[in-house]
């Protein structure tokens, strides 16, 4: 299983962006799946969750601004992200637990981050 994270650049404070992790593998199953953000000098946090049965969750620092979603169609997951503040400038990474079916595997993969600039 392979995840290709994209959407991020460069965007005024208050200003919008959409990220999206896509999935991709062979005969396999996604489950929960993660979006977390790195800023400069500080240790990766949890940025907001959801399971395959679109049960939400957010850090207190992105609640009301950031919405997250998925296609599971598409084994495709998104952050909506509104009213960016410079202190959302970070690189952004997907992560989601998966299973492959042959041979069966449950493992946890993490995409290559996307990195977003919020200037004031």
């Amino acid at each position: 299983v392979q995840l290709q994270a994209s959407g991020g650049g460069l965007v005024q404070t208050g200003g919008s962006l959409r990220l999206s992790c896509a999935a991709s593998g062979t005969n396999f199953r996604i489950n929960t799946m993660n979006w977390h953000r790195q800023a400069p000098g500080k240790q990766r946090e949890l940025v907001a969750g959801i399971t395959s049965g679109g049960s939400t969750n957010y850090a207190d620092s992105v609640k009301g601004r950031f919405t997250v979603s998925r296609d599971n169609a598409k084994n495709t997951m998104y952050l909506q992200m509104n009213s960016l503040k410079p202190e959302d400038t970070a690189v952004y990474y997907c992560e989601a637990d998966y299973i492959v079916y042959e041979p069966l595997v449950a493992g946890r993969k993490w995409g290559q981050g996307t990195l977003v600039t919020v200037s004031s």
